[in-house]
């Protein structure tokens, strides 16, 4: 049909060509010569024209009738080539199976439609099929298998393409998609429900306080606005069964039971809060159940007061855990936990103890705290070292605490602990629960057992595989507090023994992340853990003599700090584009920024290897900082966060992704403080 058109084109010009060149040549015999009138009768000369101009309009007439039957029958010719190449006798089929088919010619306008189109009043023949509908450009040149969906006439279609004979073929999902939508709504929820602080407020005989009834209260009642089942499994645990509509409805309310739960008990010496852990997207109810537990674990170890949503085979979500937690002073967890990591050490043949990449004192400290607990359970156990992967004050407190035989017989390379490793080695990650933050992650995948010990809040990336123990505690200041207290309250006899100088170390740990006790998360555990250092012979003016600052680096926290720009009122951001600078010292800077009136919370940043650099973010309370680092693949506490840009050198331009992420989250991480949004 193209060529016939084509030729039609062509005659139609040649015709109009003709015309025209006979037409300009009669004017001009006429009005610039005298051939007319020498040649014919004057007076019968406008008669001739007229007899011309009859001519030109009856063949131009019938030039357009003959042209119109001949493009008749090269489109009935060109339906029976396509009925052909679908098969016409199964168009009844089609049309049964809601199955559409376009056939294009090599222009893309469209020469065939199947009764699809016909029985929904759609006429799009000779029609460009890209002006119909331009997504369709998508298929071409793409793979057999793509495929795409469009809509019209309220219809939505799957369309595939297949290019040898130019067919797109159309099948209508609408059903299907409405059907796929009612199943979502209907589909399978699990969630467990955590009374966060139960064990401080209900004794183990009488659960009835009024604290807990007003709590329980708040469940139920919103249990029955949402339409949850819920049933008690313990004292302070409920399962919930909902179908997904529900979460939605529950999502878009921002999870407001936590807001209740907290505004209930905010008079409280010992305030309740909840946890709840939700999984869905997956059709095995076990699966569901396993996915609800750990979304509730992750929920815990971020110190509660939040909700964690799990969606099979995507990130967890997050809502809530705007509030600092308050401190258990339970020591029963603590003691239980002690206990399973001295059954775990003493059921292996070795252990192999790793911190993070660029140690600090803390991450040291706990560390050297569980050797001293391989120690007293006289197992092999090496603590994973690498001097240049350590902060220069670490370094310097390390060789300076131990001689080189010492130092040996401490530690080992990343290479010296790979090779240790067996099937019966038992690996403890400790100040660190992030693989890629980890001092040796090939360590990882070749352990079987892992035990972690961490005070930072859990992310979205962490270690899970073969993880056996987890010792996990926000609320805690450091990592050397939680050794310090399973060291204590362990049931083993004798007591477990910390060397002076494994002591003086944790000690200088605790005195770094908690800021010399100016840290929201230090609390009566910290000092408790000082105690029990102080017992076992820690020198605390040797532990401050570690972390004193030399004089070029007190220069540059002073300069930066006099640096401060205030983006947003309250918020202040500090940046280092020159010199390279340890995370300790960004640390440093943030919290000499703290000290300062006025300040809410701040964002220090500073180039912390040749093509990266960090940011160390800190709050006085008011501000969740955890939460607005955890927007740009950052995290750790409520009050005290970090950010590690990788690839990244240019420390402005990480400031500019953070400002980016306080214009949008700053309101949010703002908690009680400020605009209550419950929702990440």
């Amino acid at each position: 049909m193209n060529k016939t058109l084509t030729k039609l084109r062509n005659a139609t010009f040649g015709i109009f060509m003709g015309e025209a060149v006979i037409i300009v040549a009669a004017a001009v015999l006429y009005f610039f010569t005298d051939f007319w009138t020498s040649t014919v009768n004057a007076p019968n000369i406008l008669l001739y024209y007229l007899l011309v101009i009859v001519f030109f309009i009856v063949f131009d007439a019938l030039f357009f009738y003959f042209s119109m039957i001949t493009l008749k029958k090269s489109r009935e010719k060109n339906d029976l080539d396509a009925a052909v190449l679908v098969g016409g006798d199964i168009d009844d089929a089609y049309d049964f199976g809601k199955i559409g088919m376009i056939v294009v010619d090599e222009n893309d306008v469209v020469i065939w439609t199947n009764g699809l189109f016909r029985n929904l009043n759609v006429d799009i023949i000779d029609h460009d099929v890209f002006e119909w509908q331009p997504e369709l450009k998508e298929l071409i040149n793409a793979p057999v298998n793509k495929e795409i969906t469009i809509t019209f006439s309220y219809h939505n279609y799957a369309v595939k393409y297949l290019s040898e004979p130019r067919l797109f073929i159309l099948k209508d999902t609408t059903d299907l998609n409405e059907l796929q939508v009612r199943f979502d709504k209907q589909s399978m929820v699990l969630g467990i429900i955590n009374i966060d602080n139960f064990d401080d407020v209900a004794a183990d005989t009488d659960d009835s306080a009024a604290a807990i009834n007003v709590i329980r209260n708040i469940i139920f009642d919103y249990a029955k606005q949402f339409k949850v089942v819920l049933r008690r499994v313990k004292s302070d645990t409920y399962f919930a069964v909902c179908n997904y509509d529900s979460l939605k409805n529950m999502t878009a309310d921002g999870f407001s039971i936590l807001k209740k739960a907290r505004d209930a008990g905010r008079e409280e010496e010992t305030p309740l809060t909840l946890s709840i852990g939700f999984a869905h997207k997956f059709p095995e109810a076990g699966k569901l159940n396993e996915a609800a537990s750990i979304a509730l674990q992750s929920a815990l170890a971020r110190g509660g007061d939040q909700c964690v949503v799990s969606e099979f085979g995507t990130d967890l979500q997050y809502y809530g855990g705007k509030t600092t937690g308050v401190e258990s002073t339970s020591k029963v967890k603590m003691r239980s936990r002690a206990d399973s990591l001295i059954n775990n050490i003493k059921t292996s043949s070795n252990i192999i103890i790793m911190g993070h990449d660029k140690m600090d004192m803390d991450a040291l400290g706990s560390c050297l705290g569980v050797r001293a607990i391989c120690e007293w359970c006289e197992k092999e156990s090496k603590i994973v070292f690498n001097p240049k992967q350590v902060e220069a004050k670490t370094r310097e407190a390390f060789y300076n605490s131990f001689d080189k035989e010492q130092a040996q017989d401490i530690a080992a390379s990343p290479d010296e602990a790979l090779g240790l490793i067996k099937e019966s080695t038992l690996l403890i990650v400790c100040d660190i629960r992030v693989p890629l933050g980890t001092m040796a992650p090939k360590l990882l995948d070749k352990a079987s057992k892992i035990i972690l010990i961490d005070h930072h809040r859990k992310g979205n990336v962490c270690i899970e595989d073969n993880v056996i123990l987890d010792v996990s505690d926000p609320l805690a200041s450091s990592a050397s507090e939680l050794v310090a207290e399973m060291i204590r309250f362990a049931t083993a006899n004798p007591r477990i023994d910390i060397p002076q100088s494994y002591a003086t170390i944790m000690l200088s740990g605790i005195f770094l992340d908690s800021m010399y006790f100016k840290s929201k998360t230090t609390g009566m555990k910290t000092f408790e853990a000082c105690e029990i250092l102080k017992g076992h012979g820690a020198d605390n003016a040797l532990a401050s003599e570690f972390l004193k600052d030399e004089l070029q680096e007190y220069q540059l926290i002073n300069e930066m700090v006099s640096q401060v720009r205030f983006p947003f009122p309250g918020i202040a951001t500090a940046i280092n584009s020159t010199d390279l600078v340890e995370k300790e010292t960004l640390a440093k800077v943030a919290n000499r920024i703290m000290d300062l009136k006025g300040i809410n919370a701040c964002f220090v940043f500073g180039k912390t290897a040749p093509n990266a650099c960090g940011c160390s973010a800190r709050s006085d309370g008011t501000v969740n900082v955890q939460f607005l680092c955890e927007k740009v693949g950052g995290g750790g506490h409520f009050n005290a966060a970090a950010i590690f840009f990788k690839d990244l050198s240019d420390p402005a331009k990480a400031n500019a992704q953070v400002v980016s992420v306080l214009n949008n989250y700053l309101d949010q991480a703002r908690g009680d403080m400020g605009k209550e949004e419950e929702g990440d």
